[in-house]
């Protein structure tokens, strides 16, 4: 048998190592049983308001799965901003993302990072938002979501209903992978009535209806025991308004559900656990199995039964 000599293994162990570095490394895995997320995000629902509410089915959700009432969003507290951070995984000043608003630029401008949208539409899955308010159109990069509603009309919102009809709808056509669900009516509300009005508090219930819906298009499309199912929101409110470094706009709720998720779990039980809005998209990115790099945020593993 013949034997390599010392320049002939230098070369062997050279292409073997180059061979190594050039292999892509394995994509994460995912959680098991899981096959979809599906994302809520109810726009200015503050904790204490869902408290006082009848929401059942939010409170159903809390029962599956882990919850915390005491997540915290972005400094800023404010719609577009909180919603990047919320699916980017980072904060406003590494996305860019810092107004509030349809722009009237020549050029559309999008987030410096990827959402968990257009990470799971490279990875080859389907894709789907559906928002109540135009400005979410800034994040709706072509090419980086499947499935798209979003208002028309710039500085334009539409109601509950109506985005809980296209999110229906895209679940039965489509069975997104990733859906992402922006309700507005509560934040409408707070903004016309003020944060813990009457009329706000009604708007919470209607919208734990809606919700209702989209869990029921689940359960009809026969994909309800593979989903996973986030409900969270951008910021709370005082007053008419929401803004900077107030606990009443800071302070949002965080409830996940599905696939080997602790059940009826308050994450508040683990001392050092404070989950923040970029733990969202990493917690998608942890449940799909994507590849999402370091983000700002971290997955909310405490919340896995493992």
């Amino acid at each position: 048998m013949r034997t390599l000599n010392s320049n002939a293994r230098s070369v062997l162990l050279s292409v073997l190592l180059c061979i190594a570095v050039a292999a892509p490394a394995a994509p994460p895995q995912g959680v098991e049983g899981v096959a979809h997320v599906v994302l809520v995000s109810i726009d200015g629902l503050r904790p204490d308001m869902a408290l006082r509410a009848n929401m059942p089915n939010l409170r159903a959700l809390m029962a599956a799965g882990a919850f915390t009432f005491w997540a915290r969003t972005t400094a800023l507290s404010v719609t577009l901003p909180s919603h990047t951070s919320m699916l980017t995984g980072f904060a406003p000043a590494k996305h860019g993302i810092d107004w509030n608003r349809d722009l009237p630029l020549s050029e559309p401008v999008y987030p410096l990072r990827p959402t968990v949208l257009e990470l799971a539409t490279r990875a080859g899955l389907s894709t789907a938002m559906a928002a109540g308010k135009s400005k979410f159109a800034v994040l709706n990069k072509p090419g980086t979501i499947t499935h798209v509603f979003v208002p028309a009309a710039a500085n334009s919102s539409v109601d509950d209903d109506t985005v809980a009809a296209h999110a229906v709808e895209m679940i039965g056509l489509y069975k997104p992978a990733l859906l992402f669900v922006h309700f507005p009516g509560v934040d409408l509300a707070g903004h016309e009535k003020g944060w813990g009005s009457i009329e706000q508090l009604a708007a919470v219930e209607h919208v734990d209806a809606q919700l209702g819906r989209v869990l029921a298009a689940l359960d009809a499309a026969g994909i309800r025991a593979v989903t996973a199912i986030i409900v969270s929101a951008d910021h709370g409110g005082a007053g008419r308004t929401h803004g900077p470094d107030d606990a009443r706009s800071r302070h949002i709720p965080w409830v996940l559900a599905g696939p080997g998720v602790k059940r009826g779990f308050d994450l508040t039980q683990i001392e050092e656990r404070e989950v923040r809005t970029e733990d969202t998209a990493a917690t998608v990115g942890y449940l799909l199995g994507l590849n999402t790099g370091k983000l700002d945020g971290n997955p909310v593993l405490e919340a896995f039964a493992r």
